[in-house]
């Protein structure tokens, strides 16, 4: 009997666990924060002069590509499977690349 209830108390702590960490990554989770991080990285390149317009437009045109994307995952099964996740990330971790590699080549605001 002990046995049993330790076993239904094990599962429902790993379903309740596994619910929280997939609510996460919906609507406010990890991927608003990065696109929020991502945002202030490129306002601060644009301040300090290390991104000029042309980068920033092109940088901000790649997030608003992705950021339609993930409202389109989203409506049409209500939310964001593994597979779409993992495809965000990646795309999250191109655009991250991108205003590295801006931000750092030399290019100046005139």
């Amino acid at each position: 009997m002990k046995r049993v209830i330790i076993s239904i108390l094990t599962g429902a702590l790993l379903v309740g666990t596994a619910g929280m960490s997939f609510a996460a990554d919906e609507k406010g989770g990890r991927i608003k924060q990065r696109k929020e991080k991502q945002q202030e990285r490129i306002a601060k390149g644009v301040e300090n002069g290390s991104l000029n317009a042309k980068e920033a437009a092109r940088i901000e045109r790649n997030e608003a590509k992705l950021n339609k994307e993930i409202r389109r995952d989203r409506q049409d099964g209500g939310g964001l499977t593994n597979k779409e996740k993992a495809k965000i990330n990646r795309q999250q971790n191109k655009i991250s690349k991108e205003i590295y590699k801006e931000k750092h080549d030399g290019q100046t605001q005139k």
